[in-house]
C-alpha cells in the first residue's frame, strides 16, 4: 500500500489506483477509499471506507495521506 501512496504522492493517481484495487484487504480498501475521495467520488469512497472499517475522513487530503502512511509505517 505504501507503493500506491508513493505513486499518488508523485502525482500518478492511476498507478496508485491500480495498485490499491488489487489488494483485497482492509489496507487496500483504506487507500482505495482515500483515492476515490481525492477523485471527488464521495459515494464510492464511502463504500471503500466501510470495507476498510475506517470512518469517512473529513480532514484535508494531505492530512489523510500522511495519517495513512504513518499508520502503515508504525506496524
Amino acid at each position: 500500500m505504501l507503493q500506491a501512496l508513493w505513486h499518488d504522492g508523485h502525482g500518478d493517481w492511476n498507478a496508485a489506483h491500480e495498485v490499491a484495487q488489487d489488494v483485497p484487504d482492509p489496507d487496500g480498501a483504506w487507500v482505495h477509499a482515500y483515492l476515490h475521495r481525492k477523485e471527488g467520488d464521495a459515494s464510492n469512497a464511502a463504500y471503500w471506507y466501510r470495507r476498510a472499517s475506517q470512518p469517512v475522513c473529513r480532514e484535508s487530503l494531505d492530512a489523510e495521506w500522511e495519517a495513512i502512511v504513518r499508520a502503515f509505517l508504525s506496524r
